[in-house]
Order: C-alpha cells, then structure tokens, then sequence
C-alpha cells in the first residue's frame, strides 16, 4: 500500500426518515469465467484468482492484489456471468451518475475523472462541472493518493463533494478523484468502487459512505444487506443481468425466510474486527466428509462481495479435494483443481452456527477438457511469499458462497448475518420471477416489472440528491449509466471482484 496522506473529515450528513430501501445491483462482463459452451474461461479465472491473493497481502515473485431512520433497498447489476455486481451512485452538484462496483474488501471510494488518459472508461466524472466540489490542498498543493488493488491500482487526488445513494447523501464526502489506473482493474462500463469495509483500511483516510450514514443516525439499523442473483448456469446468459438488491439501513424481509443468524466479528493478530468483515471458518464438508481445518488464525475469513471465488489455505483446500474422486490440480493454473464433470460437488460452510450449502453450480466454473471442470475453490497462498503470523485473512469467502444466502453486514454489534433465501429470491440466488423485460434506460440492462422491490421497502434514485426515497424502480434505473463490473474481487471485486 502506497503511503498517503489523512484528510480530517468533517461530514455533514443530510437527515432522511424512512424505511430501508433496496438497491438494485447489476453484474460485469469482461471477466466472464464461461463461454457460450460451457467452458471455463481460464485467463479471467487466473486473473481473479491472482487478484484475491494480492489484495489480501498474498505477495508473488515476478513472472516464474432518527429522526427516524431509514432501509432503502437498490437494485444491482450482475455482470459477466456472476464475476461481480454493481449498483449506482451519484456524485456532485448537478449529480453525476455512475455505476460502481460494490465492495466490501475495500474501503475508499473513487470514480475515474473526464481527464483519466488511462481509465478506458465510458462514463467519467466531470470536476469542473460539479459547483460543489472541493480540492483539499497540503503545503505541496493538491493531496495525492495511490491505491493498490491486487489487479492493479489507481492514483489521484482527493476531494470532497455530495455524494448520493438510494436517497441517502453525505455532504461532504471524501473520495478519490482517479487521473491514472491499470488498463485492466475495471472494465469500460464501470465508473469506480464503492468501498463497504471499516474506516482502517481506506488508503484516503475517509470515513465510508455507509460509515457516515451510520454515526449520522440516517440508518433505521446499523446494517446494510444483499442479495445477489446467479446466472452461472444459464447458457444464455447476458453480460450484464438483474443481479439481485443491495439494502442500505435493514434487511428486505422479503428476500430471506426464518432468523438472520448473526456472527460476531473475530480477529486474530494485526487484523481486527474493524478492518475487514472477518469471520472464523468453523466447519467445512465435501460430500458429507468433513474437512480438517487449522488453528482460529489459520481459518479467519474476510467476507467479501467484491470477490468472485471463494479461496482458502493450502492445507484445507487440498483436503477439500482430496474429498472429490477424481479432482486434480490444474497444471497451468497454481492452486486451481479440476474434477469429473459428471460429479456434483456439494459443499457445506460454517462459520460457526448453521452449516450453509453451496449450490453445485456455484462450484462448477466450466470444463478444462472434454470431461474435467474447473472447480470453484482454490488455493489462496499456494506460490505466495507470505510470512507465517503476517495477519492475513487465510480465507476470503466472496459470491460464489454469498450468492446462496441473504448477508447482512451489522456495525453495532460489528457482525455478519446470514438467512435462508426466501422463494421470492429464487430460494437458491436464482433471479426472481418478477424479472420482466424491461430494460434500464441506455443500457439495456433487464430490470424487474412494476416497482422491482417487495412492498415492505421502497427504493430511492442512486441518481438523486434528495433526501427522501422514490418508490419507483423505473426512477432508479434510468438513473443508471451502463455498465459491468469489473473484477477483482467484491469487491467484486476485484477478482472477480472489483477492484
């Protein structure tokens, strides 16, 4: 991580009254990990897989990253086939839409500006075009900052400006305004990141946008939550789907049946519970057999919805297939195993509660030969030159475990919850059946009929500074600018998630 400087923050947050609101999200494209046939695409694979390892410290030699309160729930994208998902925001005074990637194995957010020679982006913000944008400025001039991604980074200056989602708005927030990143950390139709992890870990020294709508009392609950959609297994699949909701101050009722069961956050070392959302992996099985895990620090895992694969340490991932009849590892890829495609790969994770299935599907990431398939754990630290006890997470738990399940991300107590997913979610992170064929006005991006939302929330234009959310889901996605995540890990990412 590049040194950078701090910036006090005095963030005035606008007063909302409300229930939660829904976010839709929407999901990326040039990540895609299947082809129209069904085969795994191993370059984007790879490059996920390397992503993940990077971001979580995993260095590599070179060649051989209330008033009230409200629950305002956004509708997302999913994009490239499950690589990562991505919801709108606003920025500046008129607002500037764009779509960014939702991440919360990250903490700053950013957007690319008007003058990134580098960005490859389609929608980028215009600084000279918001009259209330601020520049901080240092003894040297303008504050410069660096992040580095695993995929990459991006490098800019730091301003201050509304910043609005869902309705709900932060006056000033602290961002990242890119003038350089990798070719490669999103693609064209991605405008950013929206960082969802704790203060600590921001290269900006910001407090986060959901961070600031918490201490300003603007969140019925100190949560948000999501639902994410899969589409995997469907062949014809577009690169850009409805990819589920993402809910800011609550929960969507609707979305998940029985109790959210809560886990407190753990920490182990240098890494605590208000850097990364980290939990203890407590039990695996494969197949019914149950897999030997390490120490507590040696199971710690960041849940992370920038993240597309789930990746764990050398000695449980070995045992994890070692439990598939047939699996072996991938020779031209470091810590990947494939397994008989005609083997249903069933797996359980638990955190220490309920023992959570992982869809077959979501463990199928396509053939590598006429009768092998790609399996979707891998190695996190097998190559890397990591120091034992260096504080890392040993796992990262990303969308190929949060697609089955409803995850609520809780500050006060700091805790992750998971639920069952209801019918009305496809019960397994199936699109709903109320998707329709409507699209998002300039994307043509499939979008629910009628409101979108379940009747118990209400959603807000991300494209919108006001106050108060709308009810429309058609408000919401005009709003929404085009584009894919990108990958890299939640992030998306992002390795697959964005980042």
């Amino acid at each position: 991580m590049i040194t950078h400087s701090l910036l006090p923050l005095f963030a005035l947050v606008s007063l909302v009254v409300a229930e939660p609101l829904d976010v839709p999200l929407v999901r990326r494209s040039s990540l895609r990990t299947l082809n129209r046939r069904g085969e795994a695409n191993l370059a984007a694979v790879g490059r996920a897989a390397e992503h993940i390892r990077l971001r979580y410290g995993y260095s590599f030699p070179s060649p051989g990253r209330k008033r009230g309160g409200q629950t305002v729930g956004i509708e997302l994208i999913n994009s490239n086939v499950d690589s990562s998902y991505i919801g709108a925001v606003s920025v500046g005074t008129p607002p500037q839409n764009f779509n960014v990637v939702l991440d919360t194995g990250s903490s700053d957010f950013w957007v690319a500006a008007s003058d990134c020679a580098t960005c490859q982006i389609k929608n980028t913000f215009d600084t000279s075009a918001s009259s209330t944008l601020q520049q901080p400025q240092s003894s040297t001039g303008s504050k410069e900052v660096q992040i580095q991604y695993g995929s990459g980074s991006v490098a800019g200056i730091l301003a201050q400006d509304v910043v609005s989602m869902a309705g709900f708005s932060v006056n000033p927030q602290t961002f990242l305004v890119v003038e350089q990143a990798s070719s490669d950390l999103l693609d064209e139709d991605t405008s950013g990141i929206m960082g969802l992890a704790f203060q600590a870990l921001a290269s900006t020294g910001a407090v986060p946008f959901w961070q600031a709508l918490t201490s300003a009392n603007q969140f019925t609950s100190p949560e948000f939550s999501f639902y994410l959609t899969r589409f995997i297994d469907d062949p014809n699949a577009q690169n850009a789907e409805p990819g589920g909701v993402f809910t800011l101050g609550g929960v969507n009722n609707t979305l998940f049946t029985g109790d959210v069961e809560f886990l407190d956050l753990s920490s182990s070392g240098v890494i605590n519970q208000n850097t990364f959302w980290l939990l203890t992996v407590a039990a695996v099985t494969v197949n019914g057999k149950n897999i030997t895990l390490g120490s507590t620090a040696e199971s710690l895992a960041a849940i992370d919805t920038g993240t597309t694969l789930i990746g764990g340490p050398s000695d449980a991932v070995a045992a994890v297939w070692a439990a598939v009849p047939g699996s072996q590892p991938v020779e031209s890829m470091q810590g990947f195993f494939a397994f008989p495609c005609s083997t249903s790969v069933s797996v359980t994770i638990s955190f220490g509660g309920t023992a959570w299935s992982v869809s077959t599907d979501d463990m199928n990431l396509g053939s590598v030969s006429s009768n092998q398939c790609l399996g979707g754990i891998f190695d996190l630290g097998l190559g890397s030159q990591i120091d034992s006890g260096g504080g890392n997470p040993s796992w990262v738990v990303g969308d190929t475990f949060l697609k089955n399940v409803y995850t609520v991300f809780r500050s006060n107590p700091p805790s992750v919850g998971f639920a069952k997913l209801s019918s009305a979610a496809g019960g397994s992170g199936k699109a709903p059946t109320s998707v329709g064929s409507a699209t998002i006005t300039q994307t043509e991006v499939p979008i629910p009929t009628g409101t979108g939302i379940p009747s118990s929330s209400t959603t807000a234009s991300a494209g919108s500074s006001s106050t108060g959310p709308t009810s429309s889901a058609s408000s919401l996605f005009s709003s929404l600018t085009g584009f894919s995540i990108c990958s890299a890990i939640s992030l998306v990412t992002s390795l697959f998630v964005a980042a």
